[in-house]
């Protein structure tokens, strides 16, 4: 199939912000044969499409792609953050919402972690977002079993090569010993595989819970386990840059009865309705603050 060289944008480029999959995902796609264009099964990912081109993925018509969206969501331990577990584990995408529409998570928490993990209807944005240039800090509260003081922590700081692979030097503060473990705050600015599992055993030290607490301006807050929090429009256009079409925007007919939403729109760092980061109970809330899950572990 002739490649269109100088209109439209690339196949996989256009796949991805329709929310298919990662552009690289789409790649291994169109190499399997399963993305056809105008009819026409595409052996290449070299080629451009138009709004006008019917795009098939596995037989089906791709929709055209939709405004940018962006979750908050509080990742259980015990889930995979993949689409799918060759060993047949649950994963996050068996407990979202059904109300959500098809998402791509923004980078990953492994197994044995938990807390904030973004979502994104975006293939553009997902790839935006998990570039280190961006300088977002991810910052992890991490429990680790041992006794760990300014000498030992100093590799962590200084930048560490763990077999063969140099980790960038990591923003971390002792916050508080407790018996025989220690409660650390991790800063990072790019998250490579198990990074802080195994920078930590790099200096005899084993890690017994992590929770990812913030990414760039986006907190985990006071968010429930499992829980899922939409970020509002007016904040991906501050914090991003992203525009979204009035039309688009929700709106109720009135002859209509208001509906609950079952994902709440949230600005970066909100707490839960009625209680502030701190602890503090808006004027006219009955709603009481539960102890916090990191005290006390």
């Amino acid at each position: 199939m002739t490649e269109k060289k100088h209109e439209g944008e690339r196949i996989a480029k256009r796949l991805s912000r329709a929310g298919v999959a990662s552009r690289r995902e789409v790649e291994r796609m169109v190499a399997a044969g399963r993305v056809s264009v105008n009819g026409t099964v595409l052996e290449s990912p070299a080629f451009n499409v138009v709004p006008s081109d019917r795009i098939l993925v596995d037989n089906k018509p791709v929709a055209a792609a939709e405004p940018a969206r962006l979750w908050k969501y509080y990742k259980p331990k015990g889930l995979v953050s993949t689409n799918s577990d060759e060993k047949g584990r649950e994963t996050i995408f068996d407990r979202l919402p059904d109300d959500l529409p098809r998402v791509m998570t923004i980078g990953r928490l492994d197994l044995n972690s938990e807390g904030l993990l973004l979502l994104t209807n975006d293939g553009e944005l997902k790839r935006k977002l998990e570039l280190p240039s961006t300088g977002w800090v991810r910052k992890y509260r991490v429990r680790v079993n041992g006794y760990p003081t300014d000498e030992v922590l100093a590799p962590l700081r200084k930048g560490i090569t763990v077999d063969g692979e140099r980790f960038q030097p990591m923003q971390v503060v002792l916050d508080r010993q407790q018996g025989a473990n220690a409660w650390l705050t991790i800063g990072l600015r790019e998250g490579k595989n198990r990074e802080i599992r195994r920078a930590i055993e790099s200096i005899n030290m084993t890690v017994n819970r992590l929770i990812r607490v913030s990414y760039g301006p986006f907190q985990l807050g006071e968010m429930k386990l499992s829980e899922v929090e939409e970020i509002r429009p007016k904040v991906l256009r501050d914090q991003l840059g992203i525009e979204r079409p009035a039309e688009i925007e929700r709106k109720v007919a009135p002859t209509e009865k208001p509906k609950a939403p079952r994902v709440r729109q949230v600005r970066p760092g909100s707490a839960s309705p009625g209680i502030s980061l701190r602890g503090k109970k808006r004027a006219g809330s009955k709603v009481s603050r539960k102890p916090s899950p990191f005290k006390g572990k």
